[in-house]
């Protein structure tokens, strides 16, 4: 009997989503002869049981598409709004999932959607996960799809930066996606020759920022670009986090949990952070005018790179390959040029951040780029 496959979006959108719909549909409808269906709008999708017949035609000519022809959401199937109620609608994904008389569901997103799909494989649904995220945070693989479509974009916005930066004598502080790695804003701060780079893993130090750009003012370079992420913070804000961390480690009921989390958020208001804090400090300190771009939804929108369709293609495809061979409950990662699968056991709940002796970090240190940390 032929396989039947579901697949779907989940997150947010990025470059590389229908190349890897397109690698999966491909392989299974011609070289596996499966059927196989897209659900809308992600889990909500699955929930409401709204779905399109996946055929080879329709797969046709979206290669160089950005976004997904899927839609996709943020829904999670344990905590998802119905009407003006949060519920757990993981019985009725459940329900839909035997209905259609799925032999896999195939879930492709980030972090976020690891989990999600880690949870519903324990209520007994076959599950394989490809990771896409432009953050390139996903845990046991080497790069997500959309990382290097996005690196791409930040890059070239710093490379035009430049020319105004130069021009007006000025500080073009360019913030760029990353809440919790700096994969994205490091790559595109070292191959768009920025001055300072701020990301999430090196907690700053604006004194020392300050006295990097100084210097290059002295040294008559009057202007100077630095690449933020936007979860960048400082050394203070970093202290009090670690703080929080321990009294959530140290709490021990739901109520002290709770309180910790409260807290935190309290103290946190009275350090200011942000890319807007950074260019007004900077501003002040170095004596030149600060500017801020903040790129956005940019930096996720648009075609997808040479580099992306084709790892888009090879972990579909990959996929299509374990479910001929039903092997599920995993991750299809990316590893050197190969393909390897990862338990998702194994996989979620982790996030792959930049160690603070990678290689990337010791070359924009080596060309004299500031970290915010000496």
């Amino acid at each position: 009997m032929p396989k039947y496959v579901g697949v779907l979006t989940a997150g947010g959108d990025s470059p590389g989503l229908n190349a890897a719909i397109r690698g999966i549909g491909k392989a299974t409808i011609e070289a596996y002869d499966m059927n196989i269906i897209g659900f809308k709008d992600g889990f909500r999708g699955l929930m409401e049981n709204r779905f399109i017949r996946l055929e080879s035609h329709s797969l046709s000519g979206i290669l160089t598409q950005g976004g997904t022809i899927l839609g996709t959401s943020r829904d999670k199937p344990h905590k998802m709004s119905v009407g003006n109620k949060i519920l757990d609608m993981t019985d009725v994904i459940v329900e839909n999932y035997f209905k259609n008389h799925l032999d896999v569901l195939v879930c492709l997103g980030g972090g976020g959607t690891l989990k999600n799909a880690f949870r519903l494989s324990q209520h007994g649904i076959n599950v394989i996960v490809l990771p896409k995220t432009i953050d390139n945070d996903v845990a046991m693989t080497d790069v997500t799809f959309g990382f290097d479509t996005a690196l791409g974009i930040a890059t070239e916005a710093i490379d035009r930066l430049h020319s105004t930066a130069h021009s007006h004598h000025r500080i073009l502080v360019v913030e760029i996606m990353g809440h919790h790695a700096g994969w994205l804003a490091l790559g595109a701060g070292i191959a768009g020759g920025a001055d300072v780079i701020l990301i999430p893993e090196i907690p700053y130090n604006i004194d020392k920022v300050a006295d990097a750009i100084c210097r290059r003012s002295k040294n008559g370079k009057h202007f100077s670009i630095v690449a933020v992420s936007e979860g960048a913070m400082s050394l203070e804000r970093a202290a009090m986090l670690e703080i929080a961390e321990q009294k959530k480690k140290e709490a021990k009921t739901d109520e002290e949990i709770k309180a910790a989390s409260v807290e935190v958020k309290k103290l946190s208001a009275l350090v200011p952070g942000g890319t807007m804090d950074i260019a007004q400090k900077l501003e002040k300190m170095c004596k030149l005018e600060a500017r801020v771009t903040i790129l956005g939804y940019l930096q996720r929108g648009g075609t997808p790179s040479a580099a992306d369709r084709i790892l888009a293609t090879r972990l579909g495809t990959a996929c299509a390959t374990c479910i001929e061979n039903e092997q599920y409950g995993v991750l299809i990662a990316s590893k050197g040029e190969t393909a390897i699968t990862v338990p998702l056991e194994e996989a979620f709940g982790k996030t792959k951040l930049v160690p603070q002796n990678h290689q990337w970090v010791e070359s924009a240190r080596l060309v004299g780029t500031c970290l915010g940390d000496m």
